[in-house]
């Protein structure tokens, strides 16, 4: 009787997320979901630019300033430590108001130019509250430094890539009804993008992102 021998198990090789979080990664499990949704940013969603931010390194001060992300200090040691920032490939959300502005004029919301967009990482049932989501938008950049930050990369630079003619002279009005709509708060205040990962028992990973605003928000109108 021939004797049978068992053949070899193949090795199963790693996916290329679960080799990013394990290189890049420290053994905080809020940095690796952060590698997570970064990746999940980049290859499923197309966002571009896009940098992580710890909130408490005040080494990095400096640098956060640079890239349009002012920190502020906080009593609260467990508020969240990292945010994302990219540029998304289309406006995640546009205010009723300024929806309306951009229709009376007929500007669509194509003309416009792509806005950095900050991102808050989380894990499913991970614990919050009003202060530390207060936290969150207070480390976000003033509408004054934003329009400090606008200024400096268009310098020199035509409104949107030269456009002429009628539409260029209402995106000009459009930009500078925006940063004064910015100041008053009249489009809204500041919002982000609250990503939430599943990883629990049974998680199977799926990142959903939910649109966090500061304050009261005006309902839409159908």
């Amino acid at each position: 009787m021939a004797s049978t021998q068992p053949s070899p198990i193949a090795t199963l090789e790693l996916s290329a997320l679960t080799n990013l979080i394990s290189t890049s990664a420290s053994s905080d499990p809020l940095s690796a979901s952060t590698v997570q949704i970064l990746h999940n940013l980049q290859h499923q969603h197309l966002w571009t630019s896009l940098q992580v931010h710890d909130l408490k390194d005040s080494n990095l001060r400096a640098s956060l300033l640079g890239a349009g992300l002012a920190t502020t200090p906080s009593e609260d040691q467990t508020a969240p430590r990292y945010l994302i920032s990219g540029i998304p490939p289309h406006r995640v959300y546009t205010h009723p108001d300024e929806q309306l502005y951009l229709l009376e004029r007929g500007l669509r919301e194509e003309d416009i130019e792509l806005e950095r967009m900050f991102v808050l990482p989380t894990v499913k049932n991970q614990p919050w509250s009003l202060r530390k989501m207060a936290s969150v938008f207070d480390s976000l950049p003033n509408e004054v430094d934003i329009q400090a930050e606008e200024a400096s990369m268009n310098d020199g630079k035509e409104t949107n890539d030269g456009a002429g003619g009628e539409k260029g002279v209402k995106l000009v009005e459009y930009y500078e009804y925006r940063n004064k709509a910015r100041l008053t708060k009249e489009w809204g205040g500041k919002r982000l993008l609250l990503a939430m990962v599943d990883r629990g028992m049974g998680g199977d990973g799926t990142v959903v992102y939910y649109i966090v605003q500061e304050g009261a928000v005006k309902p839409r109108q159908n």
